[in-house]
């Protein structure tokens, strides 16, 4: 098992900024002031959870933050990822285009009208992703790549009769 983790020895200027940050309005800055403050006085991260009421491992990461720098971890980051990864390149999102492009009976589906969970699971069982995605990751993935905004289908009755066109006019012979 790790040893518990605390800040390190925190400066009159630290502390002071901490105990200034106590009345923030940022609710962020007061929360990383009570667990840093806290830590200070030698309190365990799963305490200091228990009496915020937020995760060990959040107190953890606010430790480790401010041990490495300082002060500027009163700043809350970005909370977008750090990395993005594409899903689908150009080649797979051509594939994408020509599946969607084809019934989804084809594919064992019930239905004649494609949704972006059913091209999400068919696109993963036929190879063009290495896992599984949702369906606005298809979404975003023709509107990024093949410019193509998805509209939910229209439903058209449709007949196997060769004459149903004829029927269907109203045509007389």
């Amino acid at each position: 098992m790790k040893p518990p983790i605390f800040v390190r020895k925190l400066s009159k200027d630290e502390r002071g900024r901490l105990q200034a940050g106590l009345r923030s309005k940022d609710a962020f800055v007061l929360r990383r002031s009570q667990m840093l403050l806290a830590s200070s006085r030698g309190e365990v991260a799963p305490q200091i959870a228990k009496n915020l009421g937020c995760g060990a491992q959040t107190v953890r990461d606010a430790i480790h933050d401010f041990n490495e720098r300082g002060l500027d971890a009163l700043v809350a980051g970005s909370s977008r990822p750090k990395r993005t990864q594409a899903t689908f390149d150009g080649k797979s999102a051509e594939a994408l285009r020509e599946l969607l492009h084809r019934s989804p009976r084809e594919f064992g589906r019930d239905s004649s009208l494609w949704t972006l969970e059913m091209a999400a699971q068919v696109s993963f069982e036929q190879g063009l992703v290495e896992k599984r995605v949702c369906g606005e990751t298809i979404r975003a993935t023709l509107a990024r790549l093949l410019g193509v905004r998805w509209q939910r289908a229209k439903r058209w009755i449709t007949s196997p009769d060769p004459l149903y066109e004829r029927k269907k006019g109203g045509a007389t012979d």
